[in-house]
């Protein structure tokens, strides 16, 4: 049994043991939904529980909230080991979900009446077979996604003579060389093509390394059947191209999120984001900016569509839970189509469903907010994370290769990706 799901069992013991639940199951008069703590999901939730509420007198819904600190995850597992989970977390990161599903705090949502029909209807089988949990049930429910892809400066990269964005590496090392030739005289390079957060923290690498490799390999898993699966040519590729985006200075190592918006004040022309971005750039951009976005870059032989990470966060039931049916078919309602429309208009966030972008029920929302209409079209190709009770491991493996290789060119590219492997076929051993 692995680390997290150690730490999980050994304290739901203890806390078992000496009764700590305060505030669950047993004394509760409603069923209790957490949702984020973004102002805009606090107003959704709101919104469908009141109508909710309304319509069902004897399955009264409680939303709030989850609690504050240092992050949602950490919040949900203090709730985990001291049995003080909410009914229903809209927040969860996929990647959390089988370690919890393993420790058993989690109801099989295909034992429900009418989920996997609904289930169906809403999602292609690519994604239902993307959330199935390890023992083959399903303990999570696709909510929303926020796809990662490059954003542009238009008049930069119109300055530079390009017909559009740069598509493929070396598309990318050639606008970049153009980019940063020293434009002010000084010798000195005050602007980079591109950011990416030089951080090892595990979770930065969804917004660089993960969405290439997804791009680059078709959507590829990075482990399977308890290995590590990206010892390929498409993890080595991404090493390799972003090592010579750091090795040409064409990204900065200094940490640029410290100053003014970098992107925003032309320091930079691209970005790897998401669609979280239009609200900032349309509140702060300067007069005249102007910006776009497009798919992440892939290696000039690449075919086929381009995938990348959507950062999904799902729904999930907790066995805390004393009505999972009544609590599911308050979910229905926040997931139907009236509600997945009040969640893009409220919150601008997409809902995982097929065929978003050519739904006539979405069609006036994205001729209203053009920019989205690009995320739509990607939400036909993205992914979201493999089933493993040791993902944050995982991806802190790659990490630490990433910084030694990427960043400081201290290991070649085929070494790093090795060394993860490596690193990463240890934790199954364990």
């Amino acid at each position: 049994m692995k680390y997290l799901l150690n730490i999980i069992t050994v304290i739901l013991l203890f806390y078992v043991l000496i009764g700590c639940s305060s505030n669950n199951k047993n004394s509760r008069d409603a069923i209790l939904y957490w949702c984020s703590n973004n102002s805009d999901e606090i107003k959704f939730a709101k919104i469908r529980t009141d109508e909710w509420n309304k319509n069902n007198l004897n399955d009264q819904v409680k939303y709030q909230a989850v609690p504050e600190g240092r992050s949602s995850e950490e919040i949900i597992l203090a709730a985990v080991v001291g049995n003080t989970t909410p009914d229903i977390y809209s927040n969860m990161w996929q990647g959390d979900v089988e370690a919890y599903a393993q420790a058993g705090v989690l109801v099989a949502l295909d034992s429900l009446k009418g989920f996997n029909e609904f289930l169906y209807e809403r999602c292609d089988s690519s994604v239902v077979e993307e959330i199935k949990s390890l023992d083959g049930h399903i303990y999570q429910i696709p909510w929303k996604i926020n796809p990662i892809m490059l954003i542009y400066n238009v008049n930069l990269i119109n300055e530079l003579g390009l017909n559009g964005p740069p598509k493929t590496y070396s598309e990318v090392f050639e606008a970049a060389q153009k980019f940063q030739k020293d434009f002010d005289g000084d010798g000195y390079v005050d602007r980079w093509f591109g950011y990416s957060e030089v951080e090892v923290t595990w979770w930065q690498r969804f917004f660089d390394f993960y969405p290439l490799y997804l791009a680059a390999s078709g959507g590829a898993p990075l482990v399977k059947n308890n290995r590590a699966a990206f010892n390929n040519k498409y993890a080595i590729e991404v090493f390799a191209f972003l090592q010579e985006m750091y090795k040409k200075n064409y990204f900065s190592k200094e940490k640029l999120s410290a100053r003014q918006d970098v992107f925003l004040s032309g320091v930079s022309a691209t970005r790897f984001t998401g669609p979280w971005e239009i609200a900032h750039a349309e509140k702060f951009k300067p007069k005249g900016f102007e910006y776009e976005y497009s798919f992440m870059p892939v290696p000039d032989d690449h075919t086929g569509p381009v995938y990348t990470y959507g950062d999904p966060k799902n729904i999930v039931i907790f066995k805390t839970c004393k009505d999972p049916q009544a609590a599911w078919n308050y979910i229905k309602t926040l997931i139907n189509d009236e509600g997945d429309l009040k969640l893009l208009s409220l919150t601008n966030q997409l809902p995982r469903r097929k065929k978003l972008n050519t739904n006539p029920f979405y069609s006036d929302y994205f001729l209203k907010n053009p920019k989205m209409k690009i995320f739509a079209d990607q939400s036909e190709y993205v992914k979201g994370t493999d089933a493993s009770p040791v993902l944050k491991e995982i991806f802190d493996l790659i990490s630490q290769q990433y910084e030694a290789c990427v960043v400081y060119g201290m290991k070649t590219p085929e070494q790093a990706i090795n060394d993860a492997a490596d690193a990463v076929n240890l934790l199954f051993l364990e």
